[in-house]
Protein backbone atom coordinates (compact mmCIF):
# COMPACT_ATOMS: atom_id res chain seq x y z
CA UNK A 1 0.00 0.00 0.00
CA UNK A 2 1.55 2.99 -1.06
CA UNK A 3 2.52 6.30 1.94
CA UNK A 4 -0.72 8.42 0.51
CA UNK A 5 -3.06 5.09 0.63
CA UNK A 6 -1.78 4.51 4.15
CA UNK A 7 -2.34 8.34 5.19
CA UNK A 8 -6.10 8.02 3.68
CA UNK A 9 -7.11 4.90 5.83
CA UNK A 10 -5.74 6.55 9.61
CA UNK A 11 -8.75 7.91 11.83
CA UNK A 12 -7.40 9.76 14.96
CA UNK A 13 -9.92 10.98 17.16
CA UNK A 14 -10.66 11.62 20.71
CA UNK A 15 -13.33 11.19 22.63
CA UNK A 16 -14.94 13.74 25.14
CA UNK A 17 -17.22 14.25 27.63
CA UNK A 18 -18.17 15.50 31.24
CA UNK A 19 -17.47 12.80 33.60
CA UNK A 20 -20.70 10.04 33.61
CA UNK A 21 -21.69 10.46 30.40
CA UNK A 22 -20.43 7.00 28.99
CA UNK A 23 -17.45 7.85 27.59
CA UNK A 24 -15.23 5.25 28.29
CA UNK A 25 -18.32 2.81 27.75
CA UNK A 26 -18.11 4.01 23.80
CA UNK A 27 -14.84 3.61 23.60
CA UNK A 28 -15.43 -0.08 24.42
CA UNK A 29 -18.10 -0.69 21.93
CA UNK A 30 -16.41 0.57 19.42
CA UNK A 31 -13.51 -1.55 20.28
CA UNK A 32 -16.13 -4.19 19.99
CA UNK A 33 -16.99 -3.66 16.44
CA UNK A 34 -13.53 -3.79 15.50
CA UNK A 35 -12.66 -6.97 16.94
CA UNK A 36 -10.02 -5.56 19.28
CA UNK A 37 -11.88 -6.96 22.03
CA UNK A 38 -14.42 -9.90 22.86
CA UNK A 39 -15.93 -8.86 25.82
CA UNK A 40 -16.81 -5.41 27.29
CA UNK A 41 -16.07 -4.59 30.33
CA UNK A 42 -19.49 -3.22 32.84
CA UNK A 43 -17.93 0.50 33.71
CA UNK A 44 -21.24 1.30 34.66
CA UNK A 45 -20.39 0.22 38.27
CA UNK A 46 -17.33 0.42 40.45
CA UNK A 47 -17.81 -3.18 42.23
CA UNK A 48 -18.10 -4.83 39.06
CA UNK A 49 -15.15 -6.56 38.76
CA UNK A 50 -14.51 -6.14 35.31
CA UNK A 51 -13.42 -2.46 34.48
CA UNK A 52 -12.92 -1.12 31.53
CA UNK A 53 -10.27 -1.78 29.03
CA UNK A 54 -9.27 1.51 28.36
CA UNK A 55 -8.77 2.10 32.50
CA UNK A 56 -5.51 0.83 32.86
CA UNK A 57 -4.28 2.38 36.07
CA UNK A 58 -4.86 0.77 39.49
CA UNK A 59 -6.92 3.38 41.07
CA UNK A 60 -8.90 4.20 37.82
CA UNK A 61 -10.20 0.63 38.19
CA UNK A 62 -10.96 1.88 42.01
CA UNK A 63 -12.42 5.10 41.88
CA UNK A 64 -14.21 4.08 38.21
CA UNK A 65 -12.94 7.64 36.80
CA UNK A 66 -10.14 7.49 33.77
CA UNK A 67 -7.34 9.92 35.14
CA UNK A 68 -5.15 9.68 32.32
CA UNK A 69 -5.24 9.54 28.69
CA UNK A 70 -5.97 6.15 27.09
CA UNK A 71 -4.45 5.39 23.53
CA UNK A 72 -6.20 2.39 21.83
CA UNK A 73 -5.96 1.05 17.94
CA UNK A 74 -8.00 -1.42 16.16
CA UNK A 75 -8.45 -1.59 12.25
CA UNK A 76 -12.57 -1.85 10.95
CA UNK A 77 -13.39 -2.12 7.28
CA UNK A 78 -10.00 -1.04 6.10
CA UNK A 79 -10.00 1.76 8.05
CA UNK A 80 -7.01 2.42 10.67
CA UNK A 81 -8.86 4.19 13.69
CA UNK A 82 -6.47 5.71 16.82
CA UNK A 83 -9.31 6.34 18.84
CA UNK A 84 -7.37 8.81 22.44
CA UNK A 85 -9.96 8.22 25.62
CA UNK A 86 -9.58 11.46 27.73
CA UNK A 87 -10.54 11.93 31.36
CA UNK A 88 -13.64 13.72 31.62
CA UNK A 89 -13.20 14.85 35.77
CA UNK A 90 -12.43 18.60 35.84
CA UNK A 91 -9.39 17.62 37.94
CA UNK A 92 -7.46 15.96 35.18
CA UNK A 93 -8.66 18.63 32.08
CA UNK A 94 -4.47 19.38 31.65
CA UNK A 95 -4.78 15.94 29.98
CA UNK A 96 -7.67 16.53 27.81
CA UNK A 97 -6.29 19.77 26.71
CA UNK A 98 -2.77 18.61 25.65
CA UNK A 99 -4.21 15.58 23.93
CA UNK A 100 -6.73 17.59 21.81
CA UNK A 101 -3.46 18.93 20.10
CA UNK A 102 -2.56 15.20 18.81
CA UNK A 103 -6.60 14.32 17.62
CA UNK A 104 -7.97 15.21 13.88
CA UNK A 105 -11.41 14.75 14.80
CA UNK A 106 -13.38 14.56 18.21
CA UNK A 107 -16.74 13.17 19.50
CA UNK A 108 -18.16 14.78 21.88
CA UNK A 109 -20.60 12.07 24.53
CA UNK A 110 -23.76 14.05 26.03
CA UNK A 111 -25.88 12.31 28.55
CA UNK A 112 -29.56 12.39 27.45
CA UNK A 113 -30.88 12.96 30.38
CA UNK A 114 -28.47 15.67 31.61
CA UNK A 115 -27.52 17.75 28.52
CA UNK A 116 -24.58 19.68 28.01
CA UNK A 117 -22.67 19.88 31.28
CA UNK A 118 -19.74 22.39 32.21
CA UNK A 119 -16.79 20.19 31.59
CA UNK A 120 -18.16 19.52 28.27
CA UNK A 121 -18.43 23.43 27.22
CA UNK A 122 -14.88 23.65 27.76
CA UNK A 123 -13.77 21.00 26.23
CA UNK A 124 -15.99 21.58 22.93
CA UNK A 125 -14.87 25.29 23.09
CA UNK A 126 -11.21 24.36 22.84
CA UNK A 127 -12.11 22.35 19.76
CA UNK A 128 -14.35 25.50 18.29
CA UNK A 129 -10.60 27.32 18.77
CA UNK A 130 -8.84 24.97 16.83
CA UNK A 131 -11.43 23.86 14.35
CA UNK A 132 -11.66 20.45 15.01
CA UNK A 133 -14.52 18.41 13.67
CA UNK A 134 -16.82 17.11 16.10
CA UNK A 135 -19.57 14.45 16.16
CA UNK A 136 -22.48 14.35 18.78
CA UNK A 137 -23.56 11.33 20.30
CA UNK A 138 -26.36 11.77 22.92
CA UNK A 139 -26.10 9.00 25.12
CA UNK A 140 -27.77 6.52 27.64
CA UNK A 141 -31.87 6.21 24.69
CA UNK A 142 -32.87 3.81 27.44
CA UNK A 143 -33.28 6.06 30.01
CA UNK A 144 -35.89 8.62 30.62
CA UNK A 145 -34.35 12.16 29.24
CA UNK A 146 -34.56 15.28 27.54
CA UNK A 147 -36.34 15.69 24.27
CA UNK A 148 -34.20 15.53 21.85
CA UNK A 149 -35.25 18.39 20.13
CA UNK A 150 -34.58 20.00 23.27
CA UNK A 151 -31.18 18.56 23.23
CA UNK A 152 -30.60 19.94 19.48
CA UNK A 153 -31.34 23.50 20.69
CA UNK A 154 -28.62 23.38 23.85
CA UNK A 155 -26.19 21.71 21.82
CA UNK A 156 -26.72 24.91 19.71
CA UNK A 157 -27.25 27.59 22.62
CA UNK A 158 -24.78 26.38 24.95
CA UNK A 159 -21.86 25.03 23.09
CA UNK A 160 -22.43 27.03 19.91
CA UNK A 161 -22.82 24.43 17.38
CA UNK A 162 -24.45 24.22 13.90
CA UNK A 163 -25.96 20.91 14.52
CA UNK A 164 -28.08 18.81 12.05
CA UNK A 165 -28.93 14.96 13.34
CA UNK A 166 -27.92 11.99 10.91
CA UNK A 167 -30.22 9.86 13.00
CA UNK A 168 -33.43 10.18 15.65
CA UNK A 169 -34.95 8.19 18.09
CA UNK A 170 -38.03 6.70 17.93
CA UNK A 171 -39.19 7.09 21.88
CA UNK A 172 -37.08 7.41 24.53
CA UNK A 173 -36.47 5.30 28.46
CA UNK A 174 -39.57 3.06 28.79
CA UNK A 175 -40.49 3.53 25.36
CA UNK A 176 -38.05 3.49 23.20
CA UNK A 177 -38.21 1.85 20.11
CA UNK A 178 -35.38 2.07 18.51
CA UNK A 179 -33.40 4.50 16.04
CA UNK A 180 -34.55 6.08 12.69
CA UNK A 181 -30.81 6.50 10.64
CA UNK A 182 -31.31 9.41 8.50
CA UNK A 183 -28.14 9.39 6.84
CA UNK A 184 -28.18 5.20 5.58
CA UNK A 185 -32.02 5.44 5.81
CA UNK A 186 -32.54 2.39 7.59
CA UNK A 187 -34.46 1.68 11.27
CA UNK A 188 -32.61 -0.18 13.93
CA UNK A 189 -35.04 -1.45 16.06
CA UNK A 190 -34.45 -1.87 20.02
CA UNK A 191 -36.63 -5.47 20.93
CA UNK A 192 -37.45 -7.56 23.79
CA UNK A 193 -38.49 -6.82 27.45
CA UNK A 194 -34.40 -7.29 28.50
CA UNK A 195 -33.63 -3.99 26.01
CA UNK A 196 -30.26 -6.21 25.49
CA UNK A 197 -30.75 -7.48 21.81
CA UNK A 198 -30.27 -5.76 18.70
CA UNK A 199 -32.73 -6.66 15.86
CA UNK A 200 -31.40 -6.59 12.03
CA UNK A 201 -31.70 -3.33 10.56
CA UNK A 202 -34.31 -2.81 8.71
CA UNK A 203 -33.95 -0.68 5.81
CA UNK A 204 -36.76 2.17 4.99
CA UNK A 205 -36.65 4.78 2.48
CA UNK A 206 -40.09 5.95 2.56
CA UNK A 207 -41.37 6.74 6.11
CA UNK A 208 -44.53 7.14 4.79
CA UNK A 209 -45.20 3.88 3.59
CA UNK A 210 -47.98 2.05 5.60
CA UNK A 211 -44.88 -0.80 6.80
CA UNK A 212 -43.96 1.77 9.54
CA UNK A 213 -46.97 1.11 11.35
CA UNK A 214 -46.70 -2.86 11.13
CA UNK A 215 -42.88 -2.00 12.50
CA UNK A 216 -43.56 -0.06 15.22
CA UNK A 217 -46.97 0.71 15.66
CA UNK A 218 -49.18 3.50 14.95
CA UNK A 219 -48.48 5.98 17.49
CA UNK A 220 -44.94 5.99 17.69
CA UNK A 221 -45.21 5.76 13.92
CA UNK A 222 -47.10 9.17 13.71
CA UNK A 223 -44.54 10.49 16.22
CA UNK A 224 -41.31 9.84 14.29
CA UNK A 225 -42.85 11.16 10.85
CA UNK A 226 -43.60 14.14 12.50
CA UNK A 227 -40.11 14.56 13.90
CA UNK A 228 -38.59 13.94 10.79
CA UNK A 229 -40.65 16.51 8.62
CA UNK A 230 -39.26 19.18 11.67
CA UNK A 231 -36.04 18.17 11.56
CA UNK A 232 -35.96 18.64 7.71
CA UNK A 233 -37.76 22.34 8.22
CA UNK A 234 -35.39 23.39 11.24
CA UNK A 235 -31.77 21.84 10.63
CA UNK A 236 -29.81 21.96 7.43
CA UNK A 237 -28.62 19.38 4.87
CA UNK A 238 -25.33 17.49 6.70
CA UNK A 239 -22.36 19.15 4.67
CA UNK A 240 -18.96 17.42 4.58
CA UNK A 241 -16.81 20.51 3.75
CA UNK A 242 -18.76 22.34 6.45
CA UNK A 243 -18.25 19.43 8.76
CA UNK A 244 -14.67 19.16 7.92
CA UNK A 245 -13.99 22.78 8.56
CA UNK A 246 -15.11 22.51 12.00
CA UNK A 247 -18.65 24.76 11.15
CA UNK A 248 -21.49 21.83 11.16
CA UNK A 249 -21.92 19.15 13.83
CA UNK A 250 -24.01 16.20 12.69
CA UNK A 251 -25.42 14.25 15.80
CA UNK A 252 -26.04 10.50 16.51
CA UNK A 253 -28.36 9.50 19.30
CA UNK A 254 -28.06 5.70 21.03
CA UNK A 255 -27.35 3.87 23.80
CA UNK A 256 -23.47 2.45 24.51
CA UNK A 257 -24.47 0.31 27.41
CA UNK A 258 -26.68 -1.27 25.20
CA UNK A 259 -24.32 -1.29 22.47
CA UNK A 260 -27.23 0.77 20.34
CA UNK A 261 -26.67 3.23 18.01
CA UNK A 262 -22.88 2.74 18.15
CA UNK A 263 -22.20 0.87 14.38
CA UNK A 264 -24.42 3.73 12.56
CA UNK A 265 -22.09 6.28 14.47
CA UNK A 266 -18.71 4.29 13.46
CA UNK A 267 -20.09 3.65 9.79
CA UNK A 268 -20.53 6.99 9.23
CA UNK A 269 -17.55 8.11 11.44
CA UNK A 270 -15.07 6.30 9.11
CA UNK A 271 -16.90 7.08 5.65
CA UNK A 272 -16.74 11.48 6.88
CA UNK A 273 -14.23 11.51 9.42
CA UNK A 274 -10.49 13.50 8.28
CA UNK A 275 -7.63 11.53 7.93
CA UNK A 276 -4.54 13.29 9.60
CA UNK A 277 -4.59 17.06 8.87
CA UNK A 278 -1.78 19.06 8.63
CA UNK A 279 -0.31 20.73 11.72
CA UNK A 280 1.09 24.45 12.43
CA UNK A 281 4.84 24.42 13.82
CA UNK A 282 6.77 27.60 15.31
CA UNK A 283 8.53 27.89 11.81
CA UNK A 284 5.88 26.28 9.23
CA UNK A 285 2.86 24.37 8.52
CA UNK A 286 3.62 20.73 8.45
CA UNK A 287 1.25 18.63 5.36
CA UNK A 288 1.24 15.35 6.34
CA UNK A 289 1.94 13.81 3.06
CA UNK A 290 5.67 15.51 3.39
CA UNK A 291 7.82 12.77 3.07
CA UNK A 292 10.02 13.92 6.12
CA UNK A 293 9.49 12.87 9.50
CA UNK A 294 8.26 14.95 12.49
CA UNK A 295 6.33 14.32 15.14
CA UNK A 296 5.87 15.79 19.27
CA UNK A 297 5.40 14.46 22.56
CA UNK A 298 1.59 15.03 23.95
CA UNK A 299 2.04 13.07 26.89
CA UNK A 300 4.63 11.19 29.04
CA UNK A 301 3.22 7.93 31.29
CA UNK A 302 4.95 6.25 34.09
CA UNK A 303 4.51 3.07 35.02
CA UNK A 304 1.84 1.58 32.64
CA UNK A 305 3.66 -1.70 33.64
CA UNK A 306 4.23 -1.88 37.53
CA UNK A 307 6.51 -5.30 37.01
CA UNK A 308 9.02 -2.33 34.19
CA UNK A 309 10.11 0.32 35.65
CA UNK A 310 9.24 1.91 32.35
CA UNK A 311 8.33 5.36 31.42
CA UNK A 312 6.49 5.49 27.53
CA UNK A 313 6.53 9.01 25.48
CA UNK A 314 3.62 9.05 23.46
CA UNK A 315 4.16 10.94 20.42
CA UNK A 316 1.94 11.67 17.59
CA UNK A 317 3.05 11.40 13.91
CA UNK A 318 2.45 14.07 12.14
CA UNK A 319 4.21 13.60 8.79
CA UNK A 320 6.48 10.91 6.89
CA UNK A 321 6.78 7.62 8.25
CA UNK A 322 8.75 6.53 11.37
CA UNK A 323 10.51 3.90 11.54
CA UNK A 324 12.56 1.28 13.87
CA UNK A 325 15.93 1.77 14.58
CA UNK A 326 16.09 4.87 12.68
CA UNK A 327 17.84 7.78 14.21
CA UNK A 328 15.62 11.04 14.48
CA UNK A 329 16.72 14.27 15.78
CA UNK A 330 15.22 15.13 19.44
CA UNK A 331 15.07 19.14 18.36
CA UNK A 332 15.53 20.59 22.38
CA UNK A 333 18.69 18.38 23.08
CA UNK A 334 19.97 18.89 19.79
CA UNK A 335 21.06 14.86 19.66
CA UNK A 336 20.13 12.28 17.27
CA UNK A 337 18.22 9.43 19.15
CA UNK A 338 17.09 6.03 17.63
CA UNK A 339 14.62 3.11 18.99
CA UNK A 340 15.07 -0.30 19.27
CA UNK A 341 11.08 -0.66 20.09
CA UNK A 342 8.35 1.71 19.59
CA UNK A 343 5.45 0.77 20.48
CA UNK A 344 1.72 0.53 19.21
CA UNK A 345 -0.87 0.35 21.78
CA UNK A 346 -4.03 -1.34 22.35
CA UNK A 347 -5.05 -0.38 26.04
CA UNK A 348 -2.70 -2.57 28.14
CA UNK A 349 -1.41 -4.46 25.19
CA UNK A 350 1.65 -3.41 23.40
CA UNK A 351 3.50 -4.48 20.42
CA UNK A 352 6.81 -3.09 18.72
CA UNK A 353 5.87 -2.03 15.50
CA UNK A 354 8.58 -1.32 12.39
CA UNK A 355 6.72 1.60 10.74
CA UNK A 356 4.50 4.03 11.61
CA UNK A 357 2.37 6.69 9.64
CA UNK A 358 0.94 10.53 9.99
CA UNK A 359 -1.90 9.94 12.05
CA UNK A 360 -0.29 7.37 13.98
CA UNK A 361 0.16 7.56 18.23
CA UNK A 362 3.62 5.86 18.62
CA UNK A 363 5.04 5.29 22.46
CA UNK A 364 8.69 5.31 22.91
CA UNK A 365 10.66 4.21 25.88
CA UNK A 366 12.02 6.67 27.42
CA UNK A 367 15.06 7.02 29.70
CA UNK A 368 14.63 10.76 30.86
CA UNK A 369 14.92 12.38 27.37
CA UNK A 370 11.20 13.51 26.89
CA UNK A 371 9.47 16.22 27.88
CA UNK A 372 5.89 17.17 27.25
CA UNK A 373 5.97 19.31 23.99
CA UNK A 374 9.25 18.35 22.35
CA UNK A 375 9.38 17.49 18.86
CA UNK A 376 11.15 14.74 16.59
CA UNK A 377 12.24 15.31 13.12
CA UNK A 378 14.78 13.84 10.49
CA UNK A 379 16.90 17.30 11.17
CA UNK A 380 14.62 20.04 10.56
CA UNK A 381 14.73 22.51 13.45
CA UNK A 382 10.66 22.21 13.84
CA UNK A 383 8.89 23.39 17.21
CA UNK A 384 4.86 21.90 17.29
CA UNK A 385 3.42 24.45 19.98
CA UNK A 386 -0.21 24.48 21.75
CA UNK A 387 1.11 22.31 24.87
CA UNK A 388 0.80 24.78 27.62
CA UNK A 389 1.20 23.96 31.54
CA UNK A 390 -1.75 25.95 32.86
CA UNK A 391 -0.93 27.83 36.20
CA UNK A 392 -2.02 25.60 39.36
CA UNK A 393 -5.30 26.20 41.62
CA UNK A 394 -4.46 23.92 44.29
CA UNK A 395 -1.30 23.95 46.16
CA UNK A 396 0.31 21.97 49.27
CA UNK A 397 3.68 21.18 50.60
CA UNK A 398 4.75 17.73 50.20
CA UNK A 399 6.35 16.19 52.79
CA UNK A 400 8.33 12.90 53.28
CA UNK A 401 6.39 10.21 55.65
CA UNK A 402 8.80 7.44 55.47
CA UNK A 403 13.26 8.78 56.00
CA UNK A 404 13.91 5.70 54.30
CA UNK A 405 12.49 6.28 51.32
CA UNK A 406 13.84 9.47 50.69
CA UNK A 407 15.92 8.39 47.22
CA UNK A 408 12.14 7.07 46.19
CA UNK A 409 9.70 9.77 46.91
CA UNK A 410 12.34 11.77 44.70
CA UNK A 411 12.09 9.89 42.04
CA UNK A 412 8.83 9.41 41.75
CA UNK A 413 7.89 13.20 42.12
CA UNK A 414 10.34 13.75 39.34
CA UNK A 415 8.92 11.18 36.83
CA UNK A 416 5.31 12.23 37.86
CA UNK A 417 5.52 16.12 37.07
CA UNK A 418 7.71 14.94 34.14
CA UNK A 419 3.88 13.41 32.95
CA UNK A 420 2.48 16.30 33.44
CA UNK A 421 0.48 15.18 36.04
CA UNK A 422 1.03 18.25 38.58
CA UNK A 423 3.50 20.83 38.58
CA UNK A 424 6.57 21.10 40.86
CA UNK A 425 7.90 24.44 42.34
CA UNK A 426 11.27 24.53 45.10
CA UNK A 427 10.50 27.80 46.90
CA UNK A 428 13.62 29.80 46.94
CA UNK A 429 13.79 30.52 50.80
CA UNK A 430 14.21 27.22 52.34
CA UNK A 431 14.61 24.65 49.58
CA UNK A 432 10.90 23.10 50.39
CA UNK A 433 9.14 21.36 48.16
CA UNK A 434 5.14 22.39 47.26
CA UNK A 435 3.03 20.78 44.42
CA UNK A 436 0.56 22.69 42.37
CA UNK A 437 -2.46 21.12 40.24
CA UNK A 438 -5.08 21.83 38.33
CA UNK A 439 -7.77 19.34 40.21
CA UNK A 440 -7.96 18.89 44.09
CA UNK A 441 -8.22 14.99 43.07
CA UNK A 442 -4.73 15.20 41.92
CA UNK A 443 -3.29 15.07 44.84
CA UNK A 444 -4.51 11.61 45.64
CA UNK A 445 -3.42 10.29 42.50
CA UNK A 446 0.05 11.24 43.11
CA UNK A 447 0.07 10.51 46.54
CA UNK A 448 -1.46 6.98 45.42
CA UNK A 449 1.02 6.18 42.91
CA UNK A 450 3.83 7.49 44.73
CA UNK A 451 3.26 4.59 47.07
CA UNK A 452 1.85 2.04 44.42
CA UNK A 453 4.65 2.76 41.67
CA UNK A 454 7.64 3.94 43.94
CA UNK A 455 7.39 2.20 46.91
CA UNK A 456 7.37 6.05 48.47
CA UNK A 457 4.89 8.09 51.04
CA UNK A 458 3.64 11.32 51.47
CA UNK A 459 2.40 13.68 53.27
CA UNK A 460 0.60 17.22 52.48
CA UNK A 461 0.15 20.06 54.54
CA UNK A 462 -1.98 23.45 53.05
CA UNK A 463 -0.09 26.08 51.32
CA UNK A 464 -2.12 29.07 50.51
CA UNK A 465 -1.43 30.32 47.42
CA UNK A 466 -4.41 32.14 45.18
CA UNK A 467 -2.03 31.78 41.80
CA UNK A 468 1.51 31.18 40.81
CA UNK A 469 2.48 33.41 37.99
CA UNK A 470 5.51 32.93 35.61
CA UNK A 471 8.16 35.81 36.17
CA UNK A 472 9.71 37.39 33.13
CA UNK A 473 12.07 40.62 34.09
CA UNK A 474 12.47 43.62 31.63
CA UNK A 475 15.67 43.44 32.19
CA UNK A 476 17.21 41.00 35.52
CA UNK A 477 20.21 43.25 36.26
CA UNK A 478 17.75 46.17 36.92
CA UNK A 479 17.30 47.42 40.31
CA UNK A 480 13.50 47.22 40.29
CA UNK A 481 13.70 43.54 39.65
CA UNK A 482 16.09 43.20 42.56
CA UNK A 483 13.68 45.20 44.97
CA UNK A 484 11.18 42.41 43.93
CA UNK A 485 12.75 39.79 44.87
CA UNK A 486 14.31 40.84 47.74
CA UNK A 487 10.98 41.83 49.27
CA UNK A 488 8.35 39.08 47.81
CA UNK A 489 11.59 36.44 48.65
CA UNK A 490 9.27 33.80 50.95
CA UNK A 491 6.76 33.97 47.79
CA UNK A 492 9.23 33.24 44.98
CA UNK A 493 9.93 29.99 43.55
CA UNK A 494 11.32 27.53 40.61
CA UNK A 495 9.77 25.48 38.50
CA UNK A 496 10.83 21.99 37.22
CA UNK A 497 12.80 23.87 34.21
CA UNK A 498 14.51 26.41 36.62
CA UNK A 499 12.29 29.23 35.56
CA UNK A 500 11.28 32.08 38.65
CA UNK A 501 7.55 31.89 39.82
CA UNK A 502 5.84 34.47 41.98
CA UNK A 503 3.33 32.35 44.38
CA UNK A 504 0.81 35.22 45.45
CA UNK A 505 -0.92 34.36 48.24
CA UNK A 506 -3.98 36.66 47.24
CA UNK A 507 -5.57 38.69 44.11
CA UNK A 508 -4.90 41.77 46.00
CA UNK A 509 -1.33 40.97 46.81
CA UNK A 510 -1.13 39.99 42.95
CA UNK A 511 -2.24 43.26 41.62
CA UNK A 512 -0.42 45.56 44.03
CA UNK A 513 2.79 43.83 43.15
CA UNK A 514 1.88 44.35 39.26
CA UNK A 515 1.29 47.95 40.11
CA UNK A 516 4.27 48.64 42.22
CA UNK A 517 6.86 46.71 39.68
CA UNK A 518 5.72 47.61 36.15
CA UNK A 519 9.15 46.52 34.39
CA UNK A 520 8.33 43.03 35.62
CA UNK A 521 5.92 40.71 33.41
CA UNK A 522 3.27 37.95 35.06
CA UNK A 523 2.06 35.26 32.93
CA UNK A 524 -0.16 32.41 33.86
CA UNK A 525 1.07 30.12 31.40
CA UNK A 526 4.47 28.91 31.06
CA UNK A 527 4.44 28.64 27.47
CA UNK A 528 5.81 32.32 26.90
CA UNK A 529 9.15 31.93 25.49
Amino acid sequence: MSFKEEIQKRRTFGIISHPDAGKTTLTEKLLLFGGAIQEAGAVKNNKIKKSATSDFMEIERQRGISVATSVLAFIYKDKKINILDTPGHKDFAEDTFRTLTAVDSVIVVVDVAKGVEEQTEKLVEVCRMRNIPMIVFINKLDREGKDAFDLLDELEQKLGLSVTPLSFPIGMGFDFKGIYNIYEKNINLFSGDSKKNIEETIAFDDVNSPQLEKIIGNKAAEELRDNLELVNGVYPDFNKEDYLKGIQQPVFFGSALNNFGVRELLDCFIEIAPSPRSKTAEERTVEANEKTMSGFVFKIHANMDPKHRDRLAFVKIVSGTFERNKPYLHVRQNKNLKFSSPNAFFAEKKEIVDISYPGDIVGLHDTGNFKIGDTLTEGEELHYRGIPSFSPEHFRYINNADPMKAKQLNKGIDQLMDEGVAQLFTLELNGRKVIGTVGALQFEVIQYRLEHEYGAKCSYENFPVFKACWVEPADPKNEEFKEFKRVKQKFLAKDKKGQLVFLADSQFSLQMTQQKYPSVKFHFVSEFD
